[in-house]
């Protein structure tokens, strides 16, 4: 089963949280606070297999969870990081993320590996909280949790030379006579309901990987005839050879075909129109009128195609079509459809939030925001040491100023998350 598009779900380990922690040794009943970090969270890290040709274990499995970093420990020993998680995929496989469409990474090299979203960071342990004044912190840092995202999987086939055209033109069929490939070849429309990899070889140390894209249709570009689908596998190729039944069974128009393939590939994406194109007048064998092949041929040379006359089933012109392709290919870059300096995190493609917020609710002023959430995770309010570095902390990052410039008076009650106080000055 060929499956090339998947949507998991994936979420990144949390850090583990710092501990609290006091040495308590024989003579030594008064020691200093010892409590160690917490381990960082896997990531999770998606890397091309070789063995692999479709995304259909996707199916079967759409959530991917990293495991989180372990807490800290006492005397300063710090918890275990979670464990990478490796999600294998095959060549070719673009990660997009659903929420905003970017392209996150583009699988398209033996072996490559990339982490697609990240752990969490383990929080301190009370032994990074001690000063000469405050000598025995009761609290500690929670980590950090790990990044979460959802992501659709695409395969796009890696081929330098696509095959296109209407079903039944003989696309499988050349693939198969220039190459070791065996698609299924029949005299019906969507003989091919998958793309087929062939390598052809020109000489000895000389080839190029050609894909059989299945045929078009009119409106493929809006996913008719399973467009979409068969659409992405051209989007790698660097040379197209445009497959054309010069026959023109059935009552077709060849030059009409020609138009409707490039309008659909123009609308899907206009790089495609771009992209440089062979015109391959197939089933010349079958050809009884030859004015037809001339009025063809002067329109596309016209157009500025180069035109070769082929039979795939009886390899006439085939040779000369393929040594061709191969020496345009020489001097054709690759496609790049990702390029990595333009990778963002999670964290830095979402909009930047305010460290806190000031509202008021009610009669009730309420201090949230990633700052406050944070800090507050880290505190033990029971611990008057602990409630001190949390009021001195918020008088700095600027809480206090923000709460007197929305009015706020002595016996005002301030709501941080779940915890309500009486504001005294």
């Amino acid at each position: 089963m060929f499956i090339d598009i998947a949507e998991v779900y994936l979420k990144a380990g949390d850090g583990g949280d710092g501990a609290v922690s006091f040495r308590r040794e024989k003579y030594i009943p008064n020691g200093g606070p010892d409590g160690g970090d917490g381990g960082d969270g896997g990531d999770i890290i998606f890397k091309v297999d070789m063995g692999l040709r479709t995304l259909v274990d996707f199916r079967y499995k759409r959530k991917y969870i990293a495991p989180n970093g372990e807490r800290g420990g006492s005397k300063n020993c710090s918890g275990h990081a979670g464990e990478n998680l490796v999600v294998r995929v095959p060549l070719g496989t673009i990660v997009r993320d659903k929420e905003t469409g970017r392209i996150l990474a583009d699988l398209s090299r033996e072996g490559q590996e990339e982490v697609i979203v990240k752990g969490g960071k383990g929080g301190w342990g009370n032994q990074h909280f001690a000063t000469p004044t405050r000598q025995a912190p009761n609290f500690a840092r929670k980590g950090t949790p790990g990044e979460e995202r959802t992501v659709i999987l695409e395969l796009k086939l890696l081929a330098d030379v696509g095959l296109i055209g209407f079903p039944n033109v003989g696309k499988s069929t050349l693939l198969s006579v220039v190459s070791a490939a065996r698609p299924k070849i029949a005299n019906y429309h969507f003989t091919t309901l998958s793309p087929n990899l062939g390598v052809v070889s020109v000489a000895e140390g000389a080839s190029f990987v050609m894909a059989d894209i299945p045929g078009l249709i009119e409106g493929a570009h809006e996913g008719a005839g399973l467009g979409h689908q068969f659409l992405r596998h051209i989007e790698r190729t660097r040379l197209l050879i445009h497959i054309v039944d010069i026959s023109e069974a059935d009552g077709r128009d060849a030059i009409q075909d020609v138009d409707v393939i490039t309008r659909e590939l123009e609308k899907y994406n206009p790089e495609l129109a771009k992209r440089p194109q062979i015109i391959a007048a197939n089933k010349v064998d079958a050809l009884a009128d030859t004015s037809r092949l001339e009025r063809f041929k002067s329109e596309m040379e016209r157009r500025g195609y180069p035109v070769f006359v082929i039979s795939a089933a009886t390899r006439k012109g085939v040779d000369e079509l393929i040594r061709y392709a191969y020496e345009r290919l020489k001097d054709l870059p690759e496609i790049v459809l990702f390029d990595p300096a333009h990778r963002e995190t999670v964290a830095e493609e979402k909009k930047e939030e305010p460290p806190f917020t000031v509202t008021r609710e009610n009669g009730v002023y309420v201090v949230d925001g990633p700052w406050i959430r944070k800090i507050l995770g880290s505190v033990n309010l029971d611990d008057r040491e602990s409630l001190q570095y949390f009021q001195r902390a918020m008088k700095n990052k600027g809480v206090i100023e923000a709460l007197e410039k929305e009015g706020i008076q002595e016996g005002d009650t301030v709501r941080i998350g779940e915890i309500e106080f009486d504001y005294i000055p």
